[in-house]
């Protein structure tokens, strides 16, 4: 890569130092900043071959670059203090909207059912409980509470098919 004369460097940078440092400053509020933005624009002058002998179009050039580089910095995901991670920080939450809308149509078909076969059933598959532990729950023999249980689905199905739930 061709890079320029570094006396022409020193000389650019005894012109247009200073007065780029302190615009810099006034972008950037940074002063260490400032001091970082000058030297890369300095690097990218010499590296570009740029001369004093350009006149005005020098110090237009140097401020331009150094106005350039504080946009990027800005607008980079560094200073937006963004990090990049392998996974997302949270969990993609499902809509819930169907599983609620199957919760209101086993409640509203639940309260279609008997005292009797809503107490089975809820104890049976909400509680977890056998049939042997219901009916001392109960107070009833365990042939009911087969009995209860399996009248008790079949009009917990018949309501959910009534509601357009099918198998």
């Amino acid at each position: 890569m061709p890079t320029g004369d570094p006396d022409v460097l020193r000389e650019l940078h005894r012109d247009h130092a200073a007065a780029l440092w302190s615009y810099v400053v006034r972008l950037t509020g940074d002063r260490a900043r400032a001091e970082d933005v000058v030297q890369e624009t300095m690097l990218r002058a010499w590296r570009s071959r740029l001369t004093d002998g350009d006149g005005g179009s020098a110090r237009a050039w140097l401020f331009t670059v150094a106005h350039n580089l504080v946009v990027d910095e800005a607008r980079s995901a560094r200073s937006r203090h963004e990090a990049v991670t392998e996974s997302p920080p949270e969990a993609v939450l499902s809509d819930r909207v169907d599983a609620l809308f199957e919760t209101m149509l086993v409640t509203d078909a639940l309260r279609s059912l008997s005292r009797e076969h809503l107490a089975v059933v809820v104890r049976a598959y909400y509680g977890r409980l056998t049939t042997d532990e219901i009916a001392r729950e109960l107070g009833i023999p365990s042939g009911t509470v087969k009995s209860r249980l399996h009248y008790g689905l079949r009009a917990l199905r018949l309501a959910l098919e009534e509601k357009g739930v099918t198998r």
